[in-house]
């Protein structure tokens, strides 16, 4: 069982996420903004985060995981967006300006999930 933080200021896709996760016997937390999900980060030391792009911010998940990894921060980031279907714009990885694990598109069906946060854990 592993300690899960999901960052992200959707209900509806937090509870979804948190459900699946669960159900798979992880142990998960929930965070709705950036500065929560920083304290919930001190405080908890998750073994996986996943995050939203648009939060508060348009850009709040890729500056936490600027952040995360400006400060060290070695958990694996799974970063969520819809940010393409509001913008136009695609977002994939790039270890600069994107620094995460694993990017994926909303929604995103629960088996890939699933397998990716366990293939993100046990590289870790």
């Amino acid at each position: 069982m592993a300690k899960i933080l999901i960052v992200d200021d959707d209900p509806d896709i937090t509870f979804a996420i948190e459900l699946f996760l669960k159900k798979a016997q992880h142990e998960v937390q929930t965070a709705s903004n950036r500065a929560d999900g920083m304290k919930a980060i001190e405080d908890g030391n998750p073994d996986l985060i996943i995050l939203d792009v648009m939060m508060e911010q348009a850009d709040d998940g890729i500056a936490m995981a600027q952040e995360l990894r400006r400060q060290g921060c070695e958990i694996p980031i799974l970063m969520l967006t819809s940010v393409g279907k509001v913008t136009g714009f695609t977002y994939d990885e790039d270890q600069e300006l994107v620094p995460v694990n694993a990017f994926f598109e909303k929604p995103i069906q629960p088996d890939i999930l699933l397998k990716k946060v366990n293939e993100l854990l046990a590289k870790r």
